[in-house]
């Protein structure tokens, strides 16, 4: 067995977390690992998902006892209508997150808080929707197109435009199941109505909808908000950073950003390197600023700029821990309320931007396009001047950092790929150099491996170790969110170092093309880059998207956002696994219409894996990419 002392185990971050817990303990601070000691055992009615309450009749739940709620629906009605209700809040958020991208780029100017960095993308989707472009100055074309993206939310006929993206094959699937999504709001409104009292209680009803209204989302709201973030922002390209806790710096004013929408989080970078910002928090006996990012917004800066990674979602406690955070500043999505009560505990200043996300003992500086600079600027200095406020005592910053390379947008991996097969690349490239490689054997597939962290999962751990099964296989690894940051924590995102736990094809494919084993492509919302990915793949292969060697695994998902991306991933017909129940265990109509041979696989050739066994998990996962190499016969 080889020494991997390079890289960071679950067991030293464990260790590191227990030293902050002590911490808490000393400032009578509350966590999320006592929480879950108080809220064990769940509630089973919940995690079956045979409890209804969307009327004052009930709450009904289902027994043997009592089969039927009030109203006379079943089991697989309730449940059915749980599960579609789930999925509505997710796709609304993570479209949400796009609308807001929309009314960005409506802002945009020459010389503005925003700007257009990747114009090329942005004529390159406006001719793709049928806009001209000739002649037109840059930021015109820009409002426009802003103009056009957000009618996507409400407009009264037709379809997605993005949905044309996908392969023919795809595209009539959707079209023969009817599911294609329509306007992004419409789905979700239809999916409220329907499960609304004295609506739908057919199963086969309730998740057809679910998976439209899944498909809004990942070929809609979410495809928005990454397509038009890039336009924005730029497209990503690989990127040197560090990764865990240890990223945060006992000498300087540290910034933590949270949460998810990219518009603010640009902003904090820009002006926390501002030379006359620098020089401030040097009057105030810092030697620097340094900005580190949780959650998602970690992973847009973190792309894109190349600002470390403090942690994901189950570590935005321990930033505030480390005593040495000046101010975590928050946007939307995945926002612990307890860090309200948490930072009255030490000196850091929590502090809210969104009226979407209004959250108790919080700071609040409404955020806005409009404004963004100077609402940055405000922010920037209120944590330079919190430094003097730091209790020596309290700072503990565990030494645990690792090298990351990130930003594998989809442009970039097919000029990584392609430009180490052909000396020339055209526009966008060809997926053609990564297929050769899946053929020949050299790389048996891939697993775009995704979601949250869970309590109910040892944090980390099945990210990691999932990880690990697959690149000894020689599967490659594709991922975005918090499991993007599992990986780049433990260091499997280090070029130089990570390619040691791959098998000797992958490992040839990392050192020819200089990548880790383990790529980096975004933030959830993100995920639409893995569409596209795959829709490219089977256009240049001719091969359904449903054939090709390639999974799709959220082994810790937590949140409504990961139900709808797991809807429309397996609705883009990819099989997807899952390491945490998605609460519809109580009916078995539900379960065999969501993972069985002839529901969900009848209509769009891919279903759900559920197994809570990680290693059983992972092995399901080879034999899946490995029955598909078979089919194909390669």
């Amino acid at each position: 067995m080889k020494d991997w002392a390079f890289t960071t185990t679950i067991e030293e971050m464990e260790a590191a977390t227990n030293s902050l817990l002590e911490t808490a303990q000393k400032v009578g601070a509350d966590t999320w690992q006592q929480r879950v000691k108080n809220q064990t055992p769940h509630c089973g009615f919940g995690e079956s998902g045979t409890c209804c309450r969307i009327c004052s009749m009930g709450p009904c739940r289902i027994t043997k006892k009592s089969p039927r709620g009030i109203c006379g629906c079943d089991v697989h009605g309730i449940v059915g209508r749980n599960f579609l209700m789930f999925t509505a809040g997710g796709a609304a958020t993570h479209s949400d997150h796009g609308r807001e991208i929309m009314h960005t780029l409506y802002q945009t100017h020459e010389g503005g808080n925003y700007q257009v960095k990747d114009p090329e993308k942005l004529i390159r989707i406006a001719k793709e929707w049928g806009v001209e472009t000739e002649g037109k100055d840059i930021y015109d074309l820009a409002h426009e197109m802003a103009e056009i993206g957000l009618l996507e939310y409400g407009k009264p006929f037709g379809t997605q435009r993005f949905l044309k993206r996908a392969p023919e094959h795809t595209q009539k699937l959707w079209a023969d199941a009817g599911i294609e999504p329509r306007a992004i709001d419409r789905e979700v409104s239809t999916a409220m109505h329907m499960t609304h009292m004295g609506c739908s209680s057919l199963p086969e009803a309730l998740v057809r909808q679910a998976l439209r209204a899944g498909l809004s989302d990942g070929w809609g709201g979410s495809m928005m908000g990454t397509e038009f973030s890039d336009v924005m922002f730029g497209t990503p390209k690989p990127i040197d950073t560090t990764a865990n806790i240890g990223v945060m710096e006992k000498d300087n004013v540290n910034i933590v950003v949270h949460g998810h929408d990219p518009s603010l989080s640009e902003m904090i970078v820009y002006y926390a390197n501002d030379p006359e910002m620098i020089a401030y928090a040097k009057s105030m006996g810092a030697k620097g600023i340094t900005v580190s990012g949780v959650c998602c917004t970690s992973n847009e800066v973190a792309m894109r700029h190349g600002i470390p990674m403090a942690g994901n979602y189950l570590n935005q406690e321990n930033v505030v821990l480390t005593g040495a955070c000046e101010a975590i500043v928050v946007d939307v999505q995945c926002i612990f309320p307890a860090l309200g009560p948490l930072s009255k505990c030490f000196h850091t200043k929590f502090i809210t931007t969104s009226p979407i996300a209004r959250i108790p003992d919080s700071e609040f500086i409404q955020f806005s396009a409009k404004t963004a600079g100077d609402n940055a600027k405000a922010i920037v200095k209120m944590a330079i001047e919190n430094f003097k406020n730091r209790k020596p005592e309290l700072v503990n910053i565990p030494n645990l950092k690792q090298n990351a390379r990130v930003g594998y947008s989809v442009e970039a991996i097919v000029k990584v790929l392609d430009g180490v097969a052909n000396s020339q690349v055209d526009e966008f490239g060809t997926t053609k150099p990564l297929l050769e490689c899946v053929t020949s054997g050299v790389l048996r597939g891939a697993v775009a491996m995704v979601g949250c962290n869970n309590p109910k999962v040892r944090p980390d751990s099945a990210h990691i170790g999932l990880m690990k099964k697959m690149l000894e296989n020689d599967i490659i690894v594709i991922t975005t969110g918090c499991a993007a940051q599992a990986a780049a924590k433990a260091g499997l995102m280090d070029p130089v170092q990570a390619k040691e736990y791959c098998g000797a094809g992958l490992k040839r494919v990392c050192e020819l093309a200089g990548i880790p084993p383990v790529l980096h492509m975004g933030s959830c919302v993100d995920i639409s880059r893995m569409l596209i990915l795959a829709a490219e793949l089977s256009k240049d292969s001719g091969i359904p998207i449903s054939q090709l060697p390639v999974v799709g695994c959220a082994p810790e998902w937590m949140s409504e956002k990961a139900v709808s991306i797991g809807n429309y991933v397996v609705a883009t017909g990819i099989e997807t696994f899952l390491g945490v129940d998605p609460y519809v265990k109580g009916s078995t109509e539900i379960c065999e219409l969501l993972t069985g041979e002839h529901g969900v696989k009848d209509w769009v050739e891919a279903k759900y894996v559920v197994d809570t066994d990680i290693d059983s998990l992972g092995d399901k996962m080879i034999e899946c990419i490995e029955a598909k190499r078979a089919a194909l016969g390669i």
